[in-house]
């Protein structure tokens, strides 16, 4: 990976991971904790805060309408992004709910994480959100027609792909606070190849 940094020296090393929808921040997220990473996944997060009987979900129905309950009483996610992607302002309003829970549950995971531990903060939105401060930043990066074709392979139709592509950051903004960045334009071996590096990297070691 290209580095434009280094990984502050501290027992429990720290690094954010971000990349656009589409780009393979996954996979990537996958391989390190292969290596032994704790990865905090904002996702999951985002997901665990808003399951049934959560205030979480109660919130977001309150601002949204029970439209956006599936007929087990569970958030439907499609129904919701529809409305959120496709508004600025109904988007922050989602975020001001989420947002907070998922900062709440993700400091909780990083402080249970062994003091050795290489913890990665895997977050979509850390551009977004300006947490490229907080620590160094691994991004996953692809061009735009790639992370569509993709995500169009998924099912996602192209036009709404877009428009969740708009709702972030750009390939641009991500790039300029980058201390790592992992190309996956190519193939799933070009993309270990880099994953080994960067956890090298990490660890100062050729081991794990």
């Amino acid at each position: 990976p290209q580095s434009g940094g280094t990984v502050r020296e501290d027992a429990r090393v720290r690094v954010g991971l971000t990349g656009g929808i589409g780009a393979g921040k996954s996979e990537v997220a996958r391989l390190l904790a292969s290596y032994g990473a704790v990865v905090v996944d904002a996702d999951a997060i985002a997901r665990e805060v808003v399951e049934p009987g959560t205030p979480g979900l109660a919130a977001v129905v309150a601002e949204f309408g029970a439209g956006v309950l599936g007929p087990d009483g569970s958030l439907d996610r499609a129904a919701l992004g529809r409305i959120v992607f496709a508004d600025d302002e109904r988007r922050r309003a989602l975020e001001a709910i989420v947002h907070p829970l998922v900062a709440a549950r993700s400091a909780e995971l990083v402080a249970a994480a062994p003091g050795d531990a290489i913890v990665v903060y895997d977050v979509p939105l850390l551009v977004e959100n300006g947490l490229q401060d907080a620590y160094p930043v691994v991004v996953v990066d692809a061009p735009d027609e790639v992370r569509l074709d993709r995500l169009e392979r998924r099912g996602l139709p192209r036009d709404e792909a877009r428009a969740r592509m708009a709702a972030q950051a750009t390939r641009e903004q991500r790039l300029a606070v980058a201390t790592y960045v992992i190309d996956n334009s190519g193939d799933r071996d070009a993309l270990a190849a880099q994953v080994r590096a960067l956890w090298i990297a990490l660890t100062g070691t050729h081991s794990g």
